[in-house]
């Protein structure tokens, strides 16, 4: 077989389902643990492999927000968003949609302007740096409840607050128990601010839950979507809509989300016609990264180079972008794969 890891390196990519705090490697982690030593958390790098390793959804989101618990000033969170970004670009992200949570963040007594602040200047240091564009996806945690989403959708809807590269609204967390439609009111309130819909749905439930997303919640892209596939009906409905799936391959395997590798449902979407992309979701966590879930995906659906690049303009097309955006993108993937040497 072809080794398509040094294509996929180098090939220019978006990323639309990756966690901010979530993202934070190793070497950050345990730096923010060293900087606040009453956690739990491990200081050692090391250690930090066996610390996420996860027993089920319930310890990964237990496990999830002790380190959200690292991040507890401006400079936490400035330090945490352009180290996210330099790993982006060690990977050729061109562009990503990066979930932030600022409820975790303010309810810890951050001030919001502040985190605002924190996050938009190392957005455009990244950008100057790096070249990586980073747009901001809000979301609710859906563990924390309502109040959760008002503060949310205050943070994500008020002038002056608003970040400038807030570009969607979301909703994370635990689905059992958690039931989308309670959500409807947050949700038409940032979409009538211009924000896009995006919610996690179906990762740990079944499809009814994505059907929620779509009918209550207007979604225009699906976080994981894994239990899609047992709803014809909805397949079809998210393929006539071009409405994508956020596929996390590695990251459903270690929530338990799926059982196994090969068993996941990702060639029964592209089979359906869905509009597929995939994503790293909590990377270090999860021991992934983007150009590691392209090279899952590449085995997972037979793709050979001209594939991936396929794969790569799925998402390019299934981001917020703006049009020119996106054809510069489309057009410099298009010439890389014309490029890249024949093997």
């Amino acid at each position: 077989m072809t080794d398509l890891r040094p294509f996929i390196a180098g090939l220019p990519k978006a990323e639309l389902h990756v966690h901010h705090v979530g993202s934070a490697s190793p070497r950050i982690v345990s730096e923010l643990a060293a900087r606040h030593p009453d956690s739990k958390v491990p200081t050692d790098p090391e250690a930090l492999a066996d610390y996420f390793t996860f027993t089920d959804f319930a310890h990964f989101i237990e496990v999830y927000l002790s380190v959200v618990d690292l991040v507890r000033t401006p400079e936490d969170v400035r330090l945490l968003t352009f180290e996210v970004a330099r790993d982006m670009a060690r990977q050729n992200i061109r562009y990503a949609e990066l979930t932030v949570t600022p409820y975790s963040s303010t309810r810890r007594g951050i001030d919001e302007r502040a985190f605002m602040a924190a996050i938009e200047d190392a957005r455009k240091a990244a950008e100057a740096e790096f070249g990586t564009v980073l747009r901001w996806c809000f979301d609710i945690p859906g563990e924390a409840g309502l109040e959760a989403a008002e503060e949310t959708t205050r943070l994500a809807t008020t002038d002056g607050v608003r970040p400038e590269g807030l570009v969607s609204f979301g909703l994370g967390g635990p689905e059992i128990g958690v039931p989308r439609p309670q959500f409807k009111p947050y949700f038409d309130r940032a979409r009538a601010a211009g924000l896009h819909s995006v919610p996690h749905a179906g990762e740990t439930t079944g499809p009814e839950t994505v059907w929620d997303a779509l009918r209550d919640l207007g979604a225009e892209r699906i976080g994981h979507g894994t239990s899609s596939v047992r709803d014809p009906e909805l397949l079809a409905h998210l393929a006539e809509h071009r409405i994508a799936l956020e596929v996390c391959p590695t990251s459903n395997i270690a929530t338990r989300a799926v059982a196994a590798l090969d068993e996941h449902p990702i060639r029964a979407m592209v089979d359906a016609g869905v509009l597929v992309t995939v994503n790293s979701d909590d990377p270090p966590m999860f021991g992934t990264d983007l150009n590691s879930e392209y090279a899952v995906a590449a085995r997972l659906l037979d793709l050979d180079e001209r594939g991936l690049a396929a794969l790569a303009k799925n998402a390019v097309e299934a981001s917020f972008l703006d049009p020119a955006g996106k054809r510069r993108l489309a057009a410099e993937i298009d010439t890389y794969t014309e490029n890249w040497p024949a093997r």
